[in-house]
């Protein structure tokens, strides 16, 4: 998907040319993917996973938006200039969301990707809102729930790995890849927020 695709929503840039590189080397990442217990393995049960869960993405995200709704201190991240929720933004951010579960699922890490998770890392913190045009008084994601975020959003995937017929082991397999993953990703989207000790 192009960033120019009439598909891809606003700031999905994924695919971009124009991303910066990511501050985040080569060496850094083998590390991360050694500290995750990363393997060849995972990355192929990964991808298993995203044929099951790409056709659910809108269920999925209904029970991930569900918990964000119910906790006043995560929806407070998506207020506009009034202090309240804002809708559009919501709606925004859901789009690209949708998009990364698919993107976590099947994409190589390899320098685009890495560029790309820099620029998720900067919607959290210094660039968050800009992407959307939004006024919010919230100028960040505290880092508390972007890494306590990993628990429900690895929690709430392995139902919909469980479907009719699926192997247990293959379920196990795909559900503990797939944490990996979110993990990996919760920690370099980390960075921006204290680059000097990350």
């Amino acid at each position: 998907m192009s960033e120019t695709s009439t598909d891809a929503p606003a700031g999905y840039t994924h695919d971009s040319r124009h991303l910066p590189p990511s501050p985040v080397s080569a060496e850094e990442l083998a590390a991360l993917h050694a500290s995750v217990l990363w393997t060849e393995d995972d990355a192929a049960a990964l991808r298993r996973a995203g044929e099951v869960l790409a056709p659910q993405t809108e269920a999925i995200l209904d029970v991930w938006y569900g918990f964000v709704a119910g906790n006043p201190h995560l929806v407070a991240a998506f207020a506009g200039a009034d202090g309240e929720p804002d809708a559009d933004y919501l709606a925004a951010v859901r789009k690209r969301f949708g998009l990364w579960i698919t993107d976590l699922c099947t994409r190589e890490h390899n320098a685009q990707w890495l560029a790309y998770q820099e620029e998720i890392a900067l919607r959290h913190t210094t660039s968050k809102s800009r992407t959307d045009h939004v006024d919010s008084p919230a100028s960040h994601v505290a880092l508390r729930d972007l890494i306590a975020l990993a628990v429900p959003i690895t929690l709430t995937v392995r139902p919909f790995l469980e479907v009719e017929g699926a192997d247990p082991a293959e379920v196990e397999a795909q559900h503990q890849a797939w944490f990996k993953a979110v993990v990996l990703s919760v920690a370099l989207w980390a960075r921006p927020y204290s680059p000097q000790m990350w």
